[in-house]
Parts: C-alpha cells; sequence; structure tokens
C-alpha cells in the first residue's frame, strides 16, 4: 500500500515550514493548540484533516512563466476546488483565479514577498469546473526554510489560509 501523498518525507517537511512560518508570521498557531503538536506525521494528518482551507506553493517568481506552483493542498482546499492531490499539488498556483483576476493576485504575492504577512486578503477564485467563490479574510505568509531559527532560513514560498468563502 502506497503512502498518502500528504505524509510523504518532503510533504512532512512542508507542512512543518507551514506550521512554523505561520507561528513566526502572526505569532499564533495555525491549528488550535491542543491539535498542534511537533510530531510531523501527526502535524500532517491533523493540518490534512482541518476545517481550514491551507495551500501553499513554492517561491517562484510570480512575474515568471509559469510562476509558482502549488506544494501543498488539504483535504478543504481539494475539495474546494474539486481537484485530487495528484492534479491540485503541481499546477500553477495561478491557476487558482480566473484570468481577470490573476493581475490582482500576482500584486498581492508581490506585495507579500515585502511585507512577509497578510492578515486579511480577499479575491476572487475559481475551482476546476469554473465555477467563481470569493474568499474574505485569508491569512497569507511567507514560508521559511528554517522557521524556528533564530536567522529564519531563506524564503522557499508563500501559504494561505482561510474559512470565509462563498459561491457567486
Amino acid at each position: 500500500m502506497t503512502e498518502a501523498p500528504w505524509l510523504t518525507p518532503e510533504a512532512l517537511t512542508i507542512v512543518t515550514r507551514i506550521a512554523g512560518s505561520y507561528r513566526r508570521a502572526f505569532g499564533r498557531p495555525l491549528l488550535t493548540a491542543h491539535m498542534e503538536t511537533s510530531e510531523p506525521r501527526l502535524l500532517a494528518q491533523e493540518l490534512f484533516a482541518a476545517p481550514t482551507v491551507v495551500l501553499a506553493h513554492d517561491g517562484a517568481d510570480p512575474a515568471g512563466d509559469p510562476g509558482p506552483r502549488l506544494i501543498y493542498a488539504n483535504c478543504a482546499a481539494l475539495r474546494l476546488w474539486r481537484r485530487p492531490w495528484h492534479a491540485m499539488v503541481g499546477m500553477p498556483s495561478r491557476l487558482t483565479a480566473e484570468p481577470t483576476e490573476r493581475a490582482d493576485r500576482a500584486r498581492a504575492l508581490t506585495s507579500l514577498r515585502q511585507r512577509h504577512a497578510i492578515g486579511d486578503y480577499s479575491g476572487i477564485r475559481i475551482d476546476s469546473q469554473g465555477r467563481r467563490f470569493r474568499i474574505r479574510g485569508a491569512r497569507v505568509w511567507t514560508l521559511w526554510s528554517e522557521p524556528d531559527a533564530g536567522d529564519g532560513g531563506q524564503s522557499c514560498g508563500q501559504a494561505a489560509a482561510f474559512g470565509d468563502w462563498w459561491w457567486l
């Protein structure tokens, strides 16, 4: 039996970065305190099953082609975008937004590169079937290679989490 894709060694590293970088950016745990753990495998299970949508992409230049690619999506994100893991993870993250919204999204990512955290992002996204939805109050933050280290490590992507969305 093969390992669930969110439990591979690479995914465990990404999940640890997502949680640690969130704590660094916002001063509190991404998951409720009783759910967050230092055990990477348990953290990965909890984050994958969390009701909050959580996504992350690599640190590729948003102005480049194809731009950042998704490196993580929890179950809530997979359901919302109506994609399986293998279709969501690896795709250019710009494809989560419809073409008319991509310039605004790119500007937000550029701002994030300077500020490292945004606590109240809103925007329109599109699922795999073309259905549009609005997100509100998303927290977006920089992923750090060593989020708990004194020097913080290197920037290696961005992540987002939100629970407030509705279909348009």
